[in-house]
C-alpha cells in the first residue's frame, strides 16, 4: 500500500496537455491554449508562432508541459519574447504549452479521498506588493514575505461551493486517489477556470494543503491518519480485483 495517486493518474496530471484534454472531456472549463513539440518549433517556428498569434494572442504564458512550481515559465508580449520563452521552456521538456494571459486571481482547493473525494475550503495566495507579472518560483518558495496564503479565500460561499465541486470532478477526471490539490483561475469578470491538478501537494508547515484542511476542520494529524486509511482502502480494492480474476 502507498499513499497518493497511481502512476497513470500522476503522469496524466503532470502532462499539462493530457490533463487539459481530460478536463475538457469531463466538461471542466479551462483557459485557451495551444501546444507543439520542440522539434516542430526548431524545424520551422513560423507555423507555431502564427498559431499562438491567431489562437491565443499576446501577451501569453509559455510553459514546459511536464513540470511544476513555475519553473521554465515565461510571459511573452510579442513574437521576439515568444521565441525566448519557447527556448527556455524547451530546456525542460520537448512539449511546449502556450496559454492565454488573463486578468485573474489564483485560488486552490485540497482534495482527500478515493472514489468519494472531499474538498477543502479554498485558499488563495495574496500578494502584498506585486513586483512581477506572475507568481514565480522565487515568490512561491524563497520566503520573501511578499505573499500570504489566506484560508478561506475571500470569495462568496456560492463560488466556493462551485470551486469545491469542480475540484472533485478534476480529481475524478485523472482517476485520482488519496490526495491532490486543484488550482483555479478566477478571472476579473467572474469566470472560474480549472488551471491544473497537483497529485502530490506539499505537506510542510508552509504548504497550502494542510492549511486548507486545518481551516476545514482536519488537523495535520487527522490528514495523515486519513491518508493512511485511504491507502489501505485502495490496496484492499486492488487485491479484491486480483482475487476475482
Amino acid at each position: 500500500p502507498y499513499i497518493g495517486c497511481g502512476v497513470l493518474s500522476s503522469a496524466c496530471a503532470m502532462d499539462k496537455v493530457v490533463m487539459k484534454e481530460l478536463f475538457i472531456k469531463h466538461g471542466l472549463p479551462v483557459c485557451k491554449y495551444v501546444w507543439f513539440l520542440r522539434e516542430q518549433w526548431e524545424s520551422d517556428s513560423r507555423p507555431q508562432a502564427l498559431r499562438v498569434e491567431t489562437e491565443i494572442g499576446f501577451p501569453c504564458f509559455v510553459k514546459p508541459a511536464n513540470l511544476g512550481s513555475s519553473v521554465g515559465v515565461s510571459r511573452a508580449a510579442n513574437g521576439e519574447e515568444l521565441a525566448r520563452a519557447v527556448e527556455l521552456a524547451s530546456r525542460y521538456d520537448r512539449k511546449i504549452v502556450v496559454e492565454e494571459c488573463l486578468e485573474m486571481r489564483e485560488i486552490e482547493c485540497g482534495i482527500l479521498g478515493n472514489a468519494n473525494p472531499e474538498a477543502s475550503l479554498p485558499g488563495e495566495y495574496i500578494v502584498k506588493e506585486p513586483s512581477k507579472s506572475f507568481l514565480d518560483y522565487e515568490e512561491k518558495y524563497a520566503g520573501t514575505g511578499n505573499n500570504e496564503f489566506v484560508v478561506p479565500s475571500p470569495i462568496s460561499s456560492e463560488l466556493a461551493e462551485a470551486m469545491r465541486s469542480l475540484a472533485k470532478t478534476a480529481f475524478m477526471a485523472v482517476d485520482g486517489a488519496g490526495l491532490s490539490r486543484v488550482d483555479f483561475f478566477l478571472t476579473n469578470d467572474g469566470k472560474l477556470l480549472v488551471n491544473e491538478i497537483n497529485t502530490m501537494p506539499g505537506l510542510t508547515d508552509s504548504s497550502g494543503f494542510p492549511k486548507m484542511w486545518a481551516e476545514s476542520g482536519r488537523t495535520m494529524n487527522d490528514v495523515v491518519v486519513r491518508l493512511v486509511e485511504l491507502a489501505l482502502e485502495r490496496y484492499a480494492d486492488k487485491r479484491r480485483n486480483k482475487t476475482s480474476l
